[in-house]
């Protein structure tokens, strides 16, 4: 037993990188990160400080902001570290604590976009009844439960890998502490961990993309079922915008944690989990901004100082 509790640290491996790349990839990455944290900023301001935005969709949307936000700090700055480092030495606790978080957010973000579908649902399909269902008080609650089951989630999946001993190999194959990366390391059956993996992306992932699939067709059909020009219109603004976001998340989501793995080699995992730690949340901003009428206006506010009170 005590030789397999000797690991105190893990390396990440990261990409395999010539001499002379990782500076690029530095300045790349950390251009990346700067922009999701400055665009998913920019929408909780407006969110904030405009009040035609204090409208649930926009509550949520303010919580997706503030997931990316988050999800990004967790993984980034350590993989940007790394870069100018040679050890790239990650200790036992931190890793752990990293995968939490990691595995907190993506949950968390999964069910915040149920929540959002919800929402336009519940507007375009039912709008006699929108203000009454969609009280703040219960939009507050969704809000809640979102976060409360994707941090008890991600503290299942942490406490059955504290269950293992890792004894032998302590280099992970990636640039963070990505769960099946680090039970790769386990000297013991995780048959357990892949099992309940599993079954949380068919709860977190194939669950909550059926029930936005069955939200939107229903909406579609609501909408064109809309005589007027202009209400067609701004409904497909925010469900459009809403509808890359969730495929660019759902599709990456799917494709790292529910595909054949003998499909994706190590590197194209590698590529997959950048997409979804990185890219989506600085796309997810962009995608409001440009798309969303409702956002651009504020936005156009904001430049203007003519924020109403």
């Amino acid at each position: 037993m005590e030789n397999q509790t000797r690991v105190t640290e893990f390396v990440l491996l990261g990409f395999p990188l010539s001499p002379r790349t990782p500076l690029l990839f530095l300045g790349l990455f950390f251009l990346f990160y700067t922009l999701t944290i400055l665009g998913n900023g920019l929408i909780l301001g407006l969110i904030c400080l405009d009040s035609r935005l204090h409208t649930p969709i926009y509550f949520f949307l303010s919580h997706l902001a503030l997931v990316d936000i988050s999800y990004a700090s967790n993984n980034v700055p350590k993989m940007l570290a790394n870069l100018l480092s040679k050890k790239k030495a990650i200790s036992f606790g931190p890793c752990i604590t990293q995968t939490f978080w990691y595995m907190a957010f993506a949950h968390t973000e999964c069910l915040v976009l149920v929540m959002m579908s919800y929402d336009r649902h519940m507007a375009i399909c039912h709008p006699l009844q929108y203000s009454a269902i969609m009280s703040w008080t219960v939009c507050i609650v969704l809000a809640i439960v979102s976060w409360a089951c994707g941090s008890l989630l991600a503290l299942v999946h942490v406490v059955l890998m504290l269950r293992l001993p890792f004894c032998g190999p302590h280099q992970i194959s990636h640039f963070f502490c990505e769960i099946l990366s680090v039970l790769k390391l386990a000297c013991a059956d995780t048959r357990l961990n892949q099992v309940v993996i599993f079954a949380a992306c068919v709860f977190i992932l194939a669950g909550p993309l059926c029930l936005v699939l069955v939200s939107y067709s229903r909406i579609l059909a609501a909408i064109l079922r809309v005589q007027s020009g202009e209400g067609r219109r701004k409904a497909f603004s925010t469900c459009s915008s809403h509808l890359c976001v969730v495929g660019l998340f759902f599709g990456s989501a799917i494709a790292m944690y529910m595909a054949p793995k003998s499909r994706h080699p190590e590197e194209q995992q590698k590529i997959l989990s950048l997409f979804y730690s990185l890219f989506n949340p600085m796309l997810n901003p962009l995608i409001y901004s440009l798309r969303n009428a409702e956002v651009k206006g504020a936005l156009r506010r904001a430049l203007w100082r003519e924020i109403p009170t």
